[in-house]
């Protein structure tokens, strides 16, 4: 079952990764991509459930731990929003996290029993749809000047 939201979100209920982690990933993704851009608003938690059909508790949970991540922001009374900047950190930080991010990539590669080569294929995939998204943006934006 698939769930598409007017934030073009989808959730896989039966997925391994939990739900609140799939809208995380799937808000980043929008943020790096150029589809949300800094003080854009997000959809509430409450309607953001509704459309997904499931607990507004789960993306108040997600949003809760986006907004610690310093990517979003709610400001009391208007809504959720896109940060103008997100938190930099240091270096070693930096690493640290992607660090955590390839672990759990590999370790995800080696349980689908991937080559070194076919995990190299994925990352190489996934670059190409970000930097996809990122020119559909700006050609987007330049359309619209």
């Amino acid at each position: 079952m698939l769930y598409i939201t007017s934030m073009q979100l989808n959730v896989h209920p039966g997925a391994e990764v939990p739900i609140y982690r799939q809208i995380m990933r799937q808000i980043t993704e929008a943020v790096a991509g150029g589809r949300l851009r800094p003080g854009d608003k997000l959809t509430s938690h409450r309607d953001l459930a509704e459309e997904l059909v499931i607990a507004p508790l789960t993306v108040k949970k997600a949003y809760d731990e986006l907004e610690l991540a310093g990517l979003i922001e709610t400001v009391r009374g208007r809504g959720t929003f896109v940060v103008e900047r997100p938190p930099l950190q240091s270096p070693d930080e930096r690493r640290i996290q992607l660090r955590e991010h390839a672990r759990h990539f590999l370790t995800q590669a080696f349980l689908d029993r991937l080559s070194w080569q076919e995990a190299l294929e994925v990352l190489q995939e996934a670059r190409t749809e970000i930097e996809g998204a990122q020119a559909s943006q700006q050609e987007t934006e330049q359309n619209h000047e």
